[in-house]
This record gives C-alpha cells, sequence and structure tokens, in this order.
C-alpha cells in the first residue's frame, strides 16, 4: 500500500522544520565575561566608582595636558611612520581577513567547469581479423557545480563568533601599540629635555668651578691660599667637566630612541637642546573606574576570551555528522554541433550525510585543548586587569610621594645655594679653609642635580599613570583639585627652572 501524496507532504513540513531548528542550535557555551574581584575603591586615593568597560571612548590627545608643543609635533608623527604601529596595524587587517574567510563558510561554494578533449584509442579484434581498429573522438563538456554544508550544529557561527573576537582582540591590540609607543615617546621626550636641564646645571657649575679656581690662584699668589687649595679647586672643576662630557651620551641616546619612535634614522633626526617648559599636569581627585578599563590591552584580553569560548563550540561540533547539498549541471557531447542542445544535458542534485565514526580519541583532545585555552584566556585576562590596577596604584603613590619630596627638595636646593655662597665668602675672609668651600658647592650641585631628578621621576610616573588609565582622564569634569598633592610639588625645575650651580665672586 503506497503513502498518500498528504502524508509525504506532512512528513517532507516535518523534516524541513527539524532542519531549520536544528540549524538555530549552536553547540558551546554562550560567552560571559569572567568575573573579578576588584576592590571598591584604591587605596592611593578615594572615590573610584565601578563602571563598564569602554575602550571605544574618545581619549583625545592626551599629551596634550603637558602643552609642550615640540612633543605634541613628534606625536603627530608617530601613527604615520612607527613600525611597530604598522607591524599592528598589518596583524589586525589581517585578522579582519580571517573573520572574513569564516563568514565566507554561511554561503554556497558555486563552480563552472569547461573543456575540450580530443583522444584516440585502438582496441584489439584479432578473433576476427587479427588486426587492430582504432579511432580519434573529441568530446566537449560544459558544467557547473554548486554545494552548500547547513550549519545545523553552529560550527560556522562559532567559528565566525571566534574570528570577530580575534579581529576585536588585534583592534585592541593596535590600539596598545600605539599608546605604548606614544607613552614611550613622552617618557624619553622628558628625560631628553630633564637631561638639557641638567647639562645647563652642569655648565653653570663649570662657570662657578672656573671662578673659584681662578679666586684660589687670586689667593695663593698673595700668599694667603695654599698650593693644595690651588690643586684641589683644579681638581674639582675637572671632575664637573667630564659629568658635563659624560651627560652628552646619555642625551645622544634618549635622541636616537626619539628617531626610533617616530621612525626616523638617528643620524637624519635632532632635537635642540632646550629647557623643560611642559607643565606638570595635576591629577583630578575623582577618577572614575571607567578610565582605566578604557585600557586597549584589558580589551584585547578579554576578547581573546570570547574568541576561546568560541572555539569550544567549534570543537564540541565535530562530534556530530555534516549534512551538504550538492548539484551538478551541465551538457556533454562528442559533437560540436549537438554541444549546446537539450539531449546533451545532463544534472544530478542530491544531499549527503557525512560523520566521523572512529578517530582515536582526536576530537576528544581536540575539545579538552580547546577548554584548558579558554581557561588560560581567562586567568590572562584576569592577571590584565589585577596588572592595570597595580599600575594605577603604583604610579598614584609615586606622583604622591614625589610631589612631597620635590617640595623638600627645592627648599634643600636654595639652602645649599645661600650656604655656599656665605661659605664662599667667609673663604675670602679668610676665616674658614677651602675644603669647607669645596663642600659647600658640591653639596649645591647635589642637592639640585637631586631635583631635577626627582623631576624627571614625576614627569614619567605621571605619563605612566597617563596609560595605565588607558589614555589618560579626558573627558572627565574637572574639579580644579589636585590627587593627594600628587602632582603640584616639582613642577618645575628648582628656583622656577632657572636653577643655577655654586656662584663664585671675584
Amino acid at each position: 500500500m503506497g503513502v498518500s501524496p498528504r502524508v509525504r507532504r506532512s512528513a517532507t513540513v516535518l523534516a524541513a522544520s527539524a532542519v531549520l531548528w536544528l540549524a538555530g542550535c549552536a553547540l558551546g557555551p554562550d560567552y560571559v565575561r569572567p568575573e573579578i574581584d576588584t576592590p571598591a575603591a584604591f587605596k592611593e586615593t578615594g572615590d573610584w566608582k565601578l563602571a563598564e568597560p569602554n575602550d571605544a571612548a574618545d581619549k583625545g590627545e592626551w599629551w596634550a595636558i603637558y602643552q609642550d608643543p615640540v612633543l605634541a609635533d613628534l606625536m603627530s608623527q608617530v601613527d604615520i611612520n612607527n613600525q611597530n604601529i604598522k607591524l599592528a596595524e598589518a596583524n589586525y587587517r589581517q585578522a579582519l581577513a580571517v573573520a572574513g574567510q569564516a563568514r565566507a563558510a554561511f554561503f554556497p561554494t558555486i563552480g563552472a567547469d569547461a573543456g575540450v578533449t580530443r583522444s584516440s584509442s585502438r582496441v584489439s579484434n584479432t578473433a576476427i581479423s587479427g588486426s587492430g581498429v582504432g579511432g580519434i573522438s573529441n568530446s566537449y563538456s560544459l558544467s557547473g557545480t554548486a554545494s552548500w554544508e547547513l550549519d545545523i550544529w553552529g560550527s560556522v557561527r562559532r567559528s565566525v563568533e571566534a574570528g570577530n573576537a580575534s579581529a576585536e582582540a588585534s583592534a585592541a591590540d593596535l590600539a596598545n601599540a600605539r599608546l605604548s609607543a606614544q607613552a614611550l615617546l613622552a617618557q624619553n621626550y622628558f628625560d631628553l629635555r630633564v637631561t638639557d636641564a641638567q647639562k645647563a646645571l652642569l655648565g653653570r657649575t663649570v662657570a662657578a668651578y672656573e671662578q673659584t679656581l681662578k679666586l684660589t690662584q687670586n689667593q695663593y699668589a698673595v700668599g694667603v691660599a695654599q698650593r693644595s687649595d690651588v690643586i684641589q679647586a683644579q681638581t674639582q672643576l675637572q671632575q664637573a667637566q667630564a659629568s658635563a662630557l659624560d651627560i652628552e651620551v646619555t642625551r645622544a641616546q634618549l635622541e636616537h630612541a626619539i628617531a626610533l619612535l617616530v621612525g626616523k634614522a638617528p643620524a637624519v633626526f635632532s632635537l635642540t637642546p632646550a629647557p623643560l617648559r611642559a607643565a606638570l599636569p595635576p591629577v583630578p581627585v575623582s577618577l572614575p573606574s571607567k578610565l582605566l578599563e578604557r585600557r586597549p590591552d584589558i580589551a584585547s584580553a578579554e576578547r581573546s576570551v570570547v574568541a576561546a569560548n568560541a572555539k569550544i563550540g567549534v570543537a564540541k561540533a565535530a562530534f556530530f555528522p555534516t549534512l551538504s547539498l550538492s548539484a551538478t549541471g551541465g551538457f556533454q557531447s562528442n559533437s560540436f554541433a549537438d554541444w549546446l542542445t537539450l539531449p546533451s544535458r545532463f544534472w544530478s542534485v542530491g544531499p549527503a550525510l557525512a560523520a566521523t565514526l572512529f578517530d582515536g580519541g582526536l576530537r576528544r583532545a581536540q575539545t579538552d585543548a580547546a577548554i584548558a585555552a579558554y581557561d588560560a584566556q581567562v586567568a590572562t585576562y584576569r592577571q590584565t586587569v589585577l596588572t592595570a590596577f597595580q599600575s594605577v596604584e603604583d604610579n598614584l603613590a609615586a606622583l604622591n610621594y614625589l610631589g612631597r619630596e620635590a617640595a623638600v627638595q627645592n627648599q634643600a636646593v636654595q639652602s645649599a645655594q645661600e650656604a655656599a655662597q656665605l661659605i664662599l665668602n667667609q673663604y675670602k675672609a679668610g676665616t674658614v679653609g677651602f675644603q669647607n668651600v669645596l663642600t659647600a658647592q658640591a653639596t649645591a650641585y647635589t642637592t639640585e642635580r637631586t631635583a631635577l631628578t626627582i623631576l624627571g621621576r614625576q614627569f614619567t610616573a605621571n605619563v605612566l599613570l597617563v596609560t595605565a588609565l588607558g589614555g589618560g582622564w579626558h573627558g572627565l569634569p574637572q574639579d580644579g583639585a589636585a590627587a593627594s598633592g600628587a602632582a603640584s610639588g616639582g613642577a618645575e625645575a628648582p628656583n622656577g627652572g632657572k636653577a643655577s650651580g655654586p656662584s663664585a665672586q671675584e
């Protein structure tokens, strides 16, 4: 007894519905952002509030807070010429292309083939005549093919999800490479300007020591000073001159590092020595945590977790059979005249179901590897976030204590310079020995150089805080207050950027 057409139609509808339902399923866990036990407040400053990640927010030209036009000009060259950024940009384009490859699996593959074959054959027929019968024949063909693998178990969808997440992670890597290059440029630039200030200090110090040497020579000539005083003054001067030459090495290396960051050869790049004109910006009292969560390295780590999670679904889908549809059609004939005629046509269409019955544990091992890779990415993400919190804490603490230290050190500079002048006057009057002069002048130079070193450390900590916050605090409403006095103290070189070395008078 045959099956009625109505029953066959119902069965077809049910089968189609089952296929569509299965196609809506995707194996593997849906992504949930890993939880991280983060503090409600930072140790080094208060009023931190938790917020959602926002790494795509506009960070602006964060270096504008330093108000240095030379630095701004150098920053404009980083994006264009820095090779590490170009490498990250190429990797991002590659990740986009890989994501595109994954999306292509949603669509059928269509191909076409045309060919002409001329062949010769000889058939032996010895039973009849003992000779061979041969001939030459032509074959003409034109065909088209189409195949499509249905994404029943969500393997393609998970692959696309992984590809998109990897592309987003690569975009975050590009942003991180750009931010890192900019931060390193700012650090090297400020170090260079502090070195210029130290070089100027040594120049003033050498001039002061030359005056001291001339003074002792005059004192020795009239019998007031001893020969040892002249030799000690000469030794002090030569040491300062040697230090002035040594600092040129540091400056040259910093200039070469800046040249590399802006993509130029050191031989064709130079920066004219200049005073440190940049302003050390105050850190706002309230820094919402959304600033920290703009960090591109955190975004990259989180999106790598998304990709790893999706790959678990790809691995699990391999346990199930694949269903593909294929169709072939065209024309084939031994005669050119009859090639594209209706009798020469052919076609075939049908589904194919394929499954792996035994693979020696390969798919299970691949699934376990995907799960382990996901766990590793989760750990990397959590460690990246914790490291970010540490970086913010470290630099907030550095700015806080360096600001206090700079204020005290600048007072020490003034005291040491005043003491050096008083002792020099006493030496002229003959009330103290020359050793007191040497000690006072060396102390004045050391205190002022230490003040410049602290200033450089303040700028470095400020730049690192900007980096730790993913590009500063652009767009944050300013309340006009600085965090814990972190940045206000020591914002200028000692004596308002006009620090002088030990002085001497005839």
